[in-house]
C-alpha cells in the first residue's frame, strides 16, 4: 500500500514538472500599457486593438459579442480593427487568456504640454473641495509616464500607468486640468470621457516634435548618420563572440602579458579583449581549479573554454576565481579576458600571479597573449562634435510619449504650453503650426481637433507698457488660432496668479476650452471666443479698432477699457485712452499726436485688460505693429 501511495506521488510530482517544463513554450500575448482595466476606447471610429506575442501566434479578440481573429508576424507584432463603437459600458474585452475589464466607450482627449497640463489635483482641493467627494465612474483617466528618446521613435510608453476613475478613492492619481474637462464633458453629452495626459515640466514644443517636422530649423535636428555610426562605434565587437574556444583568432596581435596597453603599444580607450591558448597536464583534465589573474587595470569578464568564471568591477581587488569540473578539457584550451579601462591605459598588473593551479600541477598564464581592441572610445569622440546638439535637439518627447500612443485613437487635442518658449519667442508659431500638422499626420486624422490653452498672466504689472515674451507667445498661439483650421483659443490671462507660474483655477481654464470644444468638435451653434482683432484706420490722432467674434457685442468688464497702449513713429507705447463706438475700439492719447500702432494686454502680466463681448469672453491681446 505504501509502496502504491509513494508511486502515486512520484507520478504526480513527475507530471508537475513537465508542466512546469512546458509552459514556458505557451506563448504569451502581451498588450500595450494603455490597454488596460478601466480604458476608455474612442466612439464612432475604427478602433485598432494591437500587441505582441510569439512569431505566428494565433490571436482573437472578444469584444461586444463579436471576435476578432489575426495571427503574429514574423516580428511577433499583431492587431485587429474593430468596426466603429456606440458609446457605453462598461464592457469586458478578452484577448486570448487575457481578460480587460471595467471599459468604456466614449470620447478619448488627448492632453499634452508643460506642468500647467500635469498639476496634480491635489493642489486644488482647497479652492475646489467637491473634488474629495468626486463620484464619477464614466471619467478616467491616464497619465503616460516620462520617456525622452532624443535618439529614436518608441513603439511602447514607459513604466506601468494605469487608468483611474473620477472617483473620491481615485480621484488624486488625477491632473486638474483634465478633470475639470471630464468633468465637463460628461456633465453635457453624458457620453464617457477618457483624458489621456501626456505631459511633463518644463519641457519645451519643440521637443514634442518630431523630426521630419523641425527640418527648417537645423539646430534641432540631430545628424542621423552620425548617430547610427556612434551607436556602431560605441558597441563592443567582440561580445558573445571572443569569449569562445573555437573562435579564430589567427589575425590578432601579440601582446606580452603582465603589462599595460602603453607600454605595448595598445593605443585604445575602451574595451580590450586578450585570449590565450594553453595544453593542460592531463592530472588537470576535467577537474576543479583556481584562476589566478593578478591585479587588472580597470574591469574585467573572465572566460575558460567558453565558460563565464568571474568578473571584478574596478582594479584594486586581487582576481581570484573558481574553474568548474568539466570546464578544463585534454589538449587545447582556451582562456578569454575581456578588459575595460576608458582611461586608455588598462593591463595586468606586474609582479601579480597569472595562473591556474589544481591540486596536481598548474599552467603559468604569463608570456604571449593575443589581443584585440572590441571598443575605442576615441572613435567615438569624432562623432561627438557631429553630435553637439544631442541635449538641445527636438522630438525627445515626441518620439517617447506621442508616438506610442499613435495607434490609440483620440477625438482631439489640448494643448498647454509656452512658458519654457517664452524666452525665445520668435519660433512659436512656426512650432505650433508644425506640431499640429504633425500630430494631425501622425493619427491619419487632418482635422484632428486642437484646443489651446493661451497663457495666464504671470509676474509683476508694468507701471508703463513694455514689450514682453510671454505676450509674443500669447500672439503665436492666437495667430494659430486664426489661421489653422479645427483649432480653438482659451483666453486665460484674467485666471493666473503673478507670483505663482502654475494658477489654481484650472476649473475656468477647463470652462473655457469646453466651449470651443462645443463649437469646432460638437458643432454647437455657442460663442467660443472673445473678440478677435481684424483691422486697424487711422484718423487724425485716434486709431479705430475692428473686431470679429464679438458676439452680442462688444463690453467693457469694468467701468473703463484697460491695458491699451498708442505710440506714434518713434515706437514709445504710452497708456491709452480707448472707448467702445459703434462695434469699434477707438484709441487715442494726449501724448501721441500722430498715431501709428496699437498694443492690447501687451505685457506679461495684463490681467486688468477688460474687454470682452457680452457673453463674457475676453479679447485676445494683440499688436498692430510688426517692431
Amino acid at each position: 500500500m505504501k509502496k502504491n501511495v509513494y508511486c502515486c506521488l512520484r507520478l504526480l510530482f513527475m507530471f508537475g514538472m513537465m508542466i512546469l517544463l512546458l509552459e514556458p513554450l505557451a506563448a504569451k500575448v502581451r498588450l500595450p500599457r494603455l490597454i488596460s482595466d478601466r480604458m476608455v476606447l474612442q466612439r464612432d471610429t475604427e478602433l485598432k486593438i494591437w500587441g505582441w506575442s510569439s512569431p505566428d501566434e494565433k490571436v482573437t479578440v472578444r469584444f461586444r459579442g463579436a471576435y476578432y481573429e489575426t495571427e503574429a508576424g514574423q516580428d511577433g507584432k499583431w492587431s485587429v480593427l474593430l468596426p466603429a463603437q456606440k458609446a457605453g459600458g462598461p464592457f469586458i474585452m478578452e484577448v486570448n487568456e487575457i481578460v480587460i475589464r471595467d471599459i468604456l466607450v466614449g470620447d478619448v482627449w488627448l492632453c499634452s504640454g508643460q506642468s500647467n497640463q500635469e498639476t496634480p489635483i491635489s493642489r486644488l482641493t482647497d479652492m475646489f473641495p467637491e473634488i474629495n467627494v468626486s463620484n464619477n465612474h464614466m471619467i478616467r483617466h491616464y497619465k503616460v509616464p516620462t520617456q525622452n528618446s532624443v535618439e529614436e521613435v518608441k513603439d511602447e510608453i514607459a513604466g506601468s500607468a494605469g487608468w483611474h476613475s473620477g472617483i473620491a478613492s481615485d480621484v488624486m492619481n488625477w491632473t486638474a486640468l483634465a478633470y475639470f474637462f471630464a468633468q465637463e464633458a460628461y456633465n453635457k453629452y453624458q457620453v464617457p470621457v477618457g483624458m489621456l495626459v501626456s505631459s511633463l515640466g518644463g519641457s519645451a514644443i519643440e521637443s514634442w516634435i518630431s523630426q521630419e517636422h523641425l527640418k527648417s530649423f537645423p539646430d534641432l535636428l540631430l545628424d542621423k548618420n552620425a548617430l547610427d555610426s556612434m551607436a556602431l562605434a560605441k558597441r563592443d565587437k567582440g561580445v558573445g563572440q571572443w569569449n569562445l574556444k573555437d573562435w579564430d583568432d589567427s589575425d590578432w596581435q601579440t601582446t606580452v602579458v603582465p603589462g599595460q596597453w602603453r607600454e605595448n603599444s595598445i593605443r585604445a580607450r575602451g574595451v580590450v579583449w586578450y585570449r590565450k591558448d594553453f595544453v593542460l597536464p592531463d592530472a588537470m583534465v576535467g577537474r576543479h581549479a583556481k584562476l589566478y589573474m593578478g591585479t587588472l587595470i580597470d574591469s574585467d569578464s573572465v572566460f575558460v573554454n567558453g565558460t563565464f568564471v568571474g568578473t571584478t568591477s574596478y582594479t584594486y581587488p586581487p582576481r581570484k576565481y573558481q574553474i568548474p569540473a568539466g570546464v578544463l578539457c585534454k589538449g587545447k584550451n582556451t582562456i578569454a579576458v575581456k578588459l575595460t579601462s576608458n582611461g586608455g591605459n588598462g593591463g595586468f598588473v606586474a609582479d601579480k600571479p597569472y595562473k591556474i593551479v589544481g591540486d596536481a600541477a598548474e599552467v603559468n598564464l604569463t608570456g604571449e597573449w593575443k589581443y584585440k581592441v572590441g571598443l575605442d572610445l576615441n572613435d567615438v569622440r569624432k562623432y561627438t562634435e557631429r553630435l553637439k546638439n544631442l541635449r538641445s535637439a527636438g522630438s525627445g518627447l515626441y518620439n517617447g510619449m506621442i508616438y506610442p500612443l499613435r495607434d490609440y485613437r483620440v477625438k482631439g487635442a489640448i494643448w498647454y504650453q509656452g512658458e519654457s518658449n517664452a524666452g525665445q519667442p520668435q519660433r512659436y508659431e512656426f512650432y505650433l503650426k508644425a506640431l499640429i500638422e504633425n500630430w494631425r499626420e501622425l493619427w491619419n486624422k487632418p482635422e484632428l481637433p486642437f484646443l489651446l490653452v493661451q497663457l495666464p498672466n504671470f509676474m509683476e504689472k508694468s507701471a508703463k507698457p513694455s514689450d514682453s515674451g510671454w505676450a509674443r507667445i500669447r500672439e503665436a498661439q492666437f495667430k494659430v488660432a486664426k489661421e489653422v483650421p479645427h483649432t480653438a483659443l482659451a483666453v486665460t490671462y484674467d485666471v493666473g496668479e503673478w507670483n505663482d507660474i502654475h494658477p489654481l483655477n484650472k476649473k475656468a481654464v477647463a470652462q473655457r476650452l469646453f466651449l470651443g470644444a462645443r463649437d469646432i468638435v460638437y458643432g454647437e451653434k455657442v460663442v467660443s471666443s472673445g473678440p478677435r482683432y481684424e483691422s486697424m484706420k487711422i484718423e487724425g490722432n485716434r486709431i479705430i479698432l475692428t473686431f470679429t467674434e464679438k458676439g452680442g457685442g462688444l463690453v467693457c468688464k469694468g467701468k473703463k477699457l484697460a491695458h491699451f497702449a498708442i505710440a506714434g513713429e518713434d515706437r514709445k507705447f504710452v497708456w491709452a485712452d480707448a472707448v467702445i463706438r459703434n462695434g469699434k475700439v477707438v484709441v487715442s492719447s494726449k501724448e501721441v499726436a500722430h498715431p501709428v500702432a496699437v498694443r492690447y494686454a501687451w505685457s506679461n502680466n495684463p490681467e486688468d485688460a477688460n474687454l470682452c463681448n457680452k457673453e463674457g469672453l475676453l479679447a485676445s491681446p494683440f499688436r498692430t505693429d510688426d517692431w
